[in-house]
C-alpha cells in the first residue's frame, strides 16, 4: 500500500450560501470542493434527492473510493451485488473498481455528503450532467468523457430489478 500526501497549504472552507448549486430538485447537487483545492486528497459533493429521485446510475472508478455519508431520509446504495438501505447517520464506503449507484428510496428525500478519494475533478462532471439535462448535451456524450472523470457506466441486474 503507497501512501498518497496530498499537496495544498491552506485549509479548505467552503461557505454553504457560496457553494454552486447544479441541477434542481429531484436532484440536486451542492459542489463543496473539489481535487484542485483538495491537492487531490478528495472530491466531494452533497447530494438533495426528492422522493424516489435517482441519484447515479450504475458505474464504477478505477482510481477512488466513494463513501456516502446519509445526513438525513433514507437511500438505496449498490455495492457490487448488494443494496444497501442507509439511514440517517449511515456510512457506506465503496472501493475503487467496485460497481455502486445511489437514490432515495421511494416515498422517501435522502440527503447525502459524498467524498471521492483521491479526489478526482468532479465539478466538470456535474456541470455535464446539468447541460445533459437542460437538453444541451446528449447522454450519450458521457460514454466519451468517462475516462476523464474515471467514471465508467455499466449495467447491473441488481439495481434494475431494484429500482425498475
Amino acid at each position: 500500500m503507497s501512501l498518497f500526501v496530498p499537496k495544498f497549504d491552506e485549509s479548505v472552507i467552503v461557505r454553504d450560501a457560496e457553494a454552486e448549486v447544479v441541477g434542481r430538485a429531484p436532484t440536486t447537487v451542492k459542489l463543496l470542493a473539489d481535487s484542485s483545492r483538495t491537492g487531490g486528497a478528495l472530491s466531494t459533493q452533497r447530494v438533495t434527492l426528492s422522493a424516489g429521485a435517482d441519484g447515479a446510475k450504475p458505474h464504477w472508478h478505477n482510481n477512488s473510493a466513494e463513501m456516502f455519508f446519509l445526513l438525513d431520509g433514507a437511500a438505496d446504495i449498490l455495492s457490487g451485488e448488494e443494496i444497501v438501505t442507509a439511514g440517517p447517520g449511515d456510512l457506506v464506503i465503496v472501493p475503487p473498481g467496485r460497481p455502486h449507484a445511489f437514490a432515495a428510496v421511494p416515498g422517501a428525500d435522502a440527503d447525502l455528503l459524498i467524498v471521492i478519494t483521491p479526489g478526482v475533478e468532479r465539478f466538470e462532471y456535474f456541470r455535464h450532467l446539468q447541460r445533459i439535462a437542460l437538453g444541451e448535451a446528449t447522454a450519450e456524450s458521457l460514454l466519451e468523457v468517462q475516462e476523464r472523470y474515471d467514471n465508467h457506466f455499466l449495467r447491473s441486474e441488481t439495481w434494475d430489478g431494484r429500482r425498475g
